[in-house]
């Protein structure tokens, strides 16, 4: 890690919670508050979600990447990312939910649930990764049943 990553790791959480704060006065100025329950910043996480994904549907996964080399549409997937993000802190906030906390409570639970020596280098999900060596498993075989 450089020293300038280092700088910028110990003010991530001053800039969350400034951002934090600048999304729900945005919100409060405009009496916004009413209409962002869980339910409806939910589903608006989901429909900010399918505009970043719009992006780069019916494009090869070999050229993903290379979409984001055109400014247009780099500029559309970043507004797309901060939407998808100032929804997910609003959403985390009426809840009561400390996203850092929530964030690094599932990576550990993924470690576990993933170990290197089996995941590394394998699309599977955890579940199945214990079966075989190809993630690949009996289907009348449940977990229960090879314990």
């Amino acid at each position: 890690m450089t020293s300038s990553d280092a700088r910028r790791d110990a003010t991530e959480p001053d800039r969350l919670d400034r951002l934090r704060e600048a999304i729900l006065a945005f919100t409060d100025e405009r009496d916004w508050s009413q209409f962002h329950d869980p339910k409806n910043l939910a589903m608006a996480i989901g429909v900010e979600a399918g505009e970043l994904m719009d992006h780069f549907r019916w494009t090869p996964n070999d050229m993903a990447s290379r979409l984001l080399e055109d400014p247009t549409t780099r500029s559309g997937v970043e507004d797309e990312v901060a939407d998808v993000l100032i929804l997910l802190i609003e959403f985390a906030h009426v809840c009561g939910i400390d996203p850092i906390e929530a964030a690094e409570r599932k990576l550990a639970r993924n470690a576990d649930r993933y170990p290197v020596t089996l995941a590394k280098g394998r699309a599977v999900k955890h579940d199945r990764l214990h079966r075989d060596d190809h993630g690949l498993s009996d289907p009348t075989t449940s977990e229960r049943d090879e314990t």
